[in-house]
């Protein structure tokens, strides 16, 4: 299979091969169980987050998992190389998520994991980029609806009759989903790992709103923040805590040394249901959340300020923002991408148009959308065939344009 890209990948610096060196020397005097054999030879324990058969790199190895939920095909396009790899298809998707490094294809006989290979591990003070082959790792039993969620530690399943489970991470990475282990209670919404525990909301039957819970990864009660969160749709895990959305703006879960507080961030007025912010999109590690509000507006959510922000816009087809000090990105109806500064609501950049035809988003939900990292931005045009790569800080540059042979109407970013 072939894959033409219009403007050739930029090699690894000589730069970058030294601070590979240098991180990987760093952490090898931290890691235990090194060993000095007879003869004075050193052997040093693999780094932090090691996986057999994976390479360490120096940079961010990110990666695009492409799907068309009509025909199956589905590639992941490196985004270091510029190759695209096919990978075994998948039809009938009728939703396609990732936690960072596995995608999920949500099809109606269930969701099919796809290790693609690439993976981030942060360790506070340095961090850790790999990459692998990419893998089939089997298939588990939710299917449309079914939101997966993880952490470094565990992977939590809830499907949309809100029962959850929780699958060891460990097992992912091997290849397999192994046995999961049953949360109890009803969930209203996903169920988040983060700081060690599972945040979820919780239902208790008795027509009121679902309350935040905290469980411990064995199931146990850990804690009962004193909080409820209306009508809830969304979330997203910041450096600030987690994020569920509710009728009235939205609710933050945070952990304070193993205490855990809730806090509402409530719109200034009233949204009407059609507007509020039901789902958010964001860089990985961000802050600031974004949702559409509406047709013709973006909700802008800034959690270290506990701000809203409604953003008029064109008519809306896809959102994102690399966070403080870039600006919003709106894929709009004229199929143009367009670059909004939060502060003023100003338009300050505007690509060409990007999309191809006149269908937006299909009756699967397949549709266009924004991939943001911390350096580009990527945009998919299923009728096109292509996956534009975005230069978000330099106007909106179009930086590298990916020619596809079959139609990418499902798109998510690994590697982060």
């Amino acid at each position: 299979m072939s894959l033409f890209v219009r403007k050739n990948v930029t090699a690894w610096a000589p730069a970058a091969l030294a601070a590979l060196a240098l991180l990987t020397a760093g952490c090898a005097g931290r890691d235990d169980g090194a060993s000095s054999p007879k003869g004075g030879a050193t052997t040093s324990a693999p780094p932090h987050g090691y996986v057999e058969g994976a390479q360490e790199a120096a940079e961010q190895q990110s990666r695009l998992v492409l799907n068309d939920p009509d025909t199956g095909d589905t590639r992941v396009l490196d985004l270091i190389t510029g190759r695209a790899h096919e990978v075994s298809r998948t039809a009938g998707t009728a939703d396609l998520t990732t936690d960072g490094r596995f995608g999920y294809f949500h099809t109606a006989d269930g969701t099919r994991v796809l290790d693609g290979g690439a993976w981030t591990v942060d360790h506070g003070d340095h961090v850790h980029y790999y990459r692998a082959a990419v893998r089939d790792v089997g298939r588990l039993p939710a299917g449309p609806g079914a939101r997966v969620r993880s952490d470094a530690a565990v992977t939590a399943v809830t499907d949309q009759d809100g029962r959850a489970v929780i699958h060891r991470r460990a097992d992912l990475e091997k290849g397999r989903v192994g046995s999961p282990r049953a949360l109890p209670g009803t969930h209203a919404g996903a169920v988040v790992p983060y700081a060690e525990h599972l945040l979820t909301l919780t239902d208790d039957g008795k027509g009121g709103p679902p309350k935040a819970a905290v469980y411990d990864r064995e199931g146990g009660r850990a804690a009962s923040p004193d909080a409820t969160c209306e009508d809830p749709a969304g979330d997203a895990v910041t450096r600030r805590g987690v994020v569920f959305g509710c009728a009235d703006g939205a609710l933050l879960i945070d952990a304070d040394d193993g205490r855990f507080t809730a806090e509402k961030i409530p719109h200034d007025d009233d949204v009407p249901a059609g507007e509020r912010a039901s789902s958010f999109r964001h860089r990985a590690g961000s802050d600031t959340l974004t949702a559409p509000a509406g047709d013709r507006a973006v909700w802008v959510l800034d959690v270290t300020e506990r701000a809203w922000t409604r953003v008029e816009t064109g008519p809306v087809v896809a959102v994102g923002t690399a966070g403080e000090g870039s600006p919003l990105l709106v894929l709009e109806a004229d199929g143009a991408l367009h670059g909004y500064d939060v502060a003023t609501g100003e338009q300050v950049a505007r690509t060409e148009r990007l999309l191809t035809g006149e269908r937006r988003t299909g009756a699967d939900g397949s549709g266009p959308v924004i991939e943001v990292d911390r350096s580009r931005a990527y945009v998919n045009d299923p009728e096109g065939g292509r996956v534009y790569e975005i230069d978000y800080d330099d106007g909106l540059r179009i930086a590298r344009t990916f020619d596809l042979d079959m139609e990418p109407a499902l798109m998510v970013e690994t590697g982060r």
